[in-house]
């Protein structure tokens, strides 16, 4: 429970609008459930940039390293990458740390438009800068979709989705520079799982990537929120374990054929697989493809769908260029794969509080 101190400052916070984050002696006592309801407590008026960057941070990113820095001065909001959060195993070019930057920048100009604000995004010198102007609040279904989006690792229940789901799904997927293939086809689906159980094998057999993997694990509710950030045990469907037991057990209970079994599952069990497709292979396009996937699964969740990444078939380069011909897309650049369909609500994700991600403007 709450002790008394707490419970003023979450009712300050909630009730007023105000900022609100625990102190760090505050912090080291909170559960699992209540740094859950402050990371993805409802957008506040006040502090207005606080707020953006808080909801903007409730994107979508690779490993929830969480890989970025915000600024903010006059009505501009500027997201620039945080290198030292880098996955180079999995990501030795950086491309998923830019999508996480464009998935961050959709979140903040749907949050942005709640606020009366029109937000232009752009990247400038590896930098998203996104120009804020005046405009008339609207609040849209993404805009309410944010705070119960998540990227969902569990069984769907196999269900179609409709035609016009799709519809919407396929329009939400639109990006200048960037086209979205959607596949629903049982067989097509069965080539997609045969390419992600081929590059999950390769990236287990890899000591570097899992290493990197491991070190972005939480395996218990204290380890989750020490951190706020990293992949937590139980929002991927796996009970929380104190570290010190899980750890030398990894190899064990993390097993390659167990994963491999799993991920057949669960794409199998998936309405479809939506590919984003960048028009080149630069940092602009993948900021592109970030916000395009981000949009999407803002949309999913409006819908009352679930989505999960299965990216191996792009980041293992063996598999990048046959995965490529497989889609039919020539020389482009595949850039994310996810899962889509009905299936279960999962336990979230922590973020970081602004105050850690948040810098001067310079």
């Amino acid at each position: 429970m709450l002790n008394r101190r707490e419970l003023m400052g979450f009712a300050l916070g909630l009730g007023a609008g105000a900022a609100f984050w625990p102190t760090p002696s505050d912090a080291a006592s909170m559960t699992y459930d209540q740094a859950v309801r402050s990371t993805w407590r409802p957008l506040q008026a006040t502090p207005r940039d606080r707020e953006l960057v808080r909801y903007a941070s409730l994107a979508a990113n690779s490993h929830n390293t969480q890989p970025w820095i915000f600024s903010a001065a006059g009505n501009e909001v500027t997201i620039a990458p945080d290198f030292g959060r880098r996955c180079p195993a999995v990501d030795p070019d950086d491309h998923h740390i830019f999508a996480s930057l464009g998935c961050a920048a959709e979140n903040l100009s749907h949050a942005a438009a709640a606020l009366g604000l029109h937000a232009t995004p752009a990247l400038v010198d590896d930098k998203v800068i996104i120009g804020l102007e005046p405009a008339a609040p609207g609040r849209s279904p993404l805009f309410e979709a944010i705070g119960a989006r998540q990227s969902t690792r569990a069984k769907y229940d196999g269900r179609s989705v409709s035609s016009e789901a799709l519809r919407l799904l396929e329009a939400a997927g639109r990006e200048p520079g960037t086209s979205m293939i959607i596949i629903t086809d049982r067989s097509r689906i069965s080539t997609v799982t045969d390419y992600v159980l081929q590059g999950n094998s390769v990236q287990m057999r890899d000591r570097a990537f899992m290493d990197e993997l491991k070190s972005w694990l939480r395996f218990s509710e204290a380890d989750a929120v020490a951190t706020m950030d990293g992949l937590f045990s139980r929002s991927s469907g796996n009970p929380a374990v104190p570290a010190w037991l899980a750890r030398p057990l990894l190899r064990m209970l993390f097993a390659e054929a167990g994963e491999n079994k799993k991920y057949h599952e669960h794409i199998e069990s998936s309405a479809g697989v939506a590919v984003f497709v960048s028009e080149a292979n630069d940092r602009a396009h993948w900021v592109a493809a970030g916000r395009a996937c981000q949009r999407f699964g803002l949309q999913a969740t409006a819908l009352g769908l679930k989505y999960a990444f299965i990216n191996q078939p792009v980041e293992v380069p063996a598999l990048r260029s046959q995965f490529a011909s497989f889609l039919g897309i020539g020389g482009r650049r595949a850039d994310i794969v996810v899962r889509f369909g009905t299936g279960p609500e999962l336990p979230k994700s922590l973020r970081r509080p602004p105050e850690q991600i948040m810098r001067e403007a310079g």
